[in-house]
């Protein structure tokens, strides 16, 4: 059985794994996953106990979903209780009851019917259904670690034990890294994954350093020993005692600071720590310092770029404001919803909206209606769109059919349309809880101009029905045949945000999953070149044009989205300085004429040349 004391020791080791979140970090491992474990308890469990595992796993996560919102953690309680009703999910449990009833132990039968979902959805051809597979492997492991134990995973072995924790899971969610964010997280391990998935995402708008695609092994490592995450170049280094075998314990690098050495002690561990952007719970003080100091910073030239943030939760709107953003130029709704057993209910938006929204009273709001691609297509639409491909499924993993299932591109924006009440639900939820913010709405996934008048019509009944003023709608442009006919999309639309991390994927064919994305490939010749037409499509119309994609936070693509012509930045909360402190540095007519050079290569490796370290 794993060891779970503070001070177990084992010979040093070092893990890569791909850097997905900058920074350094130290603390001691929390495991939780398919380490080889002793079994023999849980083998020895009735069909009885392993119902109660799972009611219990359910019971645990509806209570600290009840502890997340009493805080006034609205839209982090709500992706906690969504995991409580996949928990909860009879259909997850009785292909392991039928094994019982047929001669299997329960450990086995848990495991294997557990993993056939869990597999069966990760062989489909569709990233977006793929990825759901890991939801479905954690549940498991947290009935498998109550069997055994008697405690759930999550609960005995992070919210058990004080002290900052470097989390080890196979698949590491959003979820995981928003309900731990200040409970003493300071990085994130995963064997799965990649630097274009959401986990991804949230960790660096959360500050938090994180590597993905570690080998498995990492999981058969004993809970409590000393560990520092280097995630700028991609090495976990574990073991070796109170110091990790490294030097004191401490860590090494901030998210854009030097290499110091692995080791320098608390201090360096906390300089590290305030470098990635990873707080506990801003002061006010600090939020009204960020207010006063919000000002939109301006080029060494004198142009004005305006720094907004992303976020999915109040946590990172916080640490956004507290770190000089204007406002949020990106609300992802949809998060909390990935694992929802149907459309969200008009109560549940308004609890995800309220926490944050109440942070930006006269403030920029984004809100991006629900954006089910990608990553985050819910077992609920996925089974919508299969019966209406004429697929069918059973309990909460679409079947395939000769082997495939494929989820038209922009799905989730039909389906939502489409739907009788999802659009308005949604909307009045935003004009309810957002009243005090600069409101804006953003549509994702748009391909048609048709798509755009839907929305505006239900915006407009809408708010005049609640009688507040029609908030600005904008588009999301994430579709190469979205940003080619810019120019067409403008007069019907109040401003442009372009989805780089979507956009990129599209022109080059990669899915988020797929290890080769990231960030910095959205300076590939092809996407800028589209990046720029939309631009200047904008500017044509006389409307605003953003990027929220997490490019703008990139080294090397920042300073060509400036010679683009884009003079508004939506960013991970945590990076939010540092995009402050680049562009001080940066000229724009500099930046013009390199954009310019870039177009002329053939590969984001050959502009990445180009562009002059930051």
């Amino acid at each position: 059985m794993r060891a779970e004391s503070a001070g177990a020791t084992e010979p040093p080791a070092r893990f890569r794994g791909l850097p997905v979140s900058a920074g350094t970090a130290a603390g001691r491992l929390r495991i939780i996953g398919d380490a080889a474990v002793d079994d023999t308890t849980a083998a020895a469990a009735t069909p009885e106990d392993v119902t109660a595992a799972f009611a219990a796993v359910a019971a645990e996560r509806s209570a600290l979903a009840e502890r997340l919102r009493a805080a006034g953690r609205g839209s982090e309680a709500d992706i906690i209780a969504i995991g409580a009703l996949i928990a909860g999910d009879p259909a997850l449990a009785a292909p392991a009851l039928a094994a019982m009833r047929d001669g299997a132990d329960a450990a086995t039968a848990v495991r294997e019917a557990t993993e056939g979902h869990a597999a069966a959805m990760e062989r489909l051809d569709n990233p977006e259904l793929a990825e759901r597979a890991g939801d479905i492997r954690q549940i498991a492991s947290a009935v498998l670690e109550r069997l055994r134990t008697g405690c759930d995973a999550a609960g005995q072995e992070i919210q058990g034990e004080a002290g900052d924790f470097i989390l080890v899971r196979r698949e590491v969610s959003p979820s995981d890294l928003i309900e731990l964010a200040e409970a003493g997280l300071v990085g994130a391990v995963s064997v799965a994954g990649g630097a274009s998935s959401h986990a991804a995402i949230v960790a660096r708008g959360l500050g938090v350093p994180m590597i993905a695609g570690a080998s498995p092994e990492v999981l058969a490592l004993s809970n409590g020993l000393a560990a520092v995450l280097d995630a700028d170049s991609g090495e976990l280094l574990v073991g070796g005692g109170e110091g990790g075998g490294f030097g004191g314990g401490g860590g090494g690098r901030g998210a854009e600071g030097s290499e110091e050495g692995a080791g320098r002690g608390a201090a360096a561990v906390a300089g590290a720590r305030r470098a990635a952007g990873v707080r506990r719970r801003p002061d006010p003080r600090e939020l009204a310092a960020a207010k006063r100091a919000a000002e939109p910073p301006r080029t060494a030239d004198g142009r004005q770029v305006v720094v907004l943030c992303n976020v999915a939760s109040a946590v990172e709107t916080r640490r956004g404001l507290a770190a000089g953003a204007a406002g949020v130029g990106l609300l992802r709704t949809e998060l909390p919803f990935t694992q929802a057993a149907d459309w969200p209910t008009l109560a549940q938006q308004r609890s995800q909206l309220g926490p944050i929204l109440e942070l930006l009273a006269d403030r920029t709001a984004v809100v991006r209606l629900l954006d089910f691609s990608g990553d985050k297509i819910p077992p609920f639409l996925s089974l919508e769109v299969g019966r209406e491909a004429g697929l069918e499924a059973g309990g909460a993993v679409a079947a395939e059919v000769d082997g495939q299932i494929t989820l038209p591109s922009g799905a989730g924006l039909a389906a939502l349309l489409a739907h009788p009440s999802a659009l308005a639900d949604q909307l009045r939820a935003i004009l309810e809880t957002g009243r005090d913010a600069r409101l804006a709405v953003l549509i994702p996934m748009v391909s048609s101009l048709r798509e755009v008048s839907r929305v505006r019509e239900v915006l407009a009944k809408t708010a005049a029905a609640l009688k507040v003023a029609t908030p600005p709608l904008g588009i999301m442009v994430e579709l190469e045949s979205t940003a080619a006919n810019a120019a067409a999309f403008a007069p019907a639309v109040d401003f442009f945000s372009i989805g780089t991390n979507d956009l990129t994927g599209d022109v080059l064919g990669l899915g988020r999953r797929d290890q080769a994305a990231g960030p910095a490939l959205a300076a590939h010749p092809r996407v800028l070149a589209l990046v720029k037409r939309v631009a200047q499509a904008g500017k044509e119309a006389g409307i605003s044009v953003s990027v929220c994609g997490d490019s703008a936070a990139d080294a090397r693509v920042l300073p060509l989205l400036i010679g683009a012509g884009v003079r508004t930045l939506s960013v991970p909360a945590a990076r939010v300085p540092t995009v402050r402190s680049w562009i001080s540095n940066l000229n724009s007519l500099a930046c013009k004429e390199l954009t310019e050079r870039a177009l002329t290569a053939t590969t984001a490796a050959e502009v990445w040349e180009l562009v002059p370290a930051l």
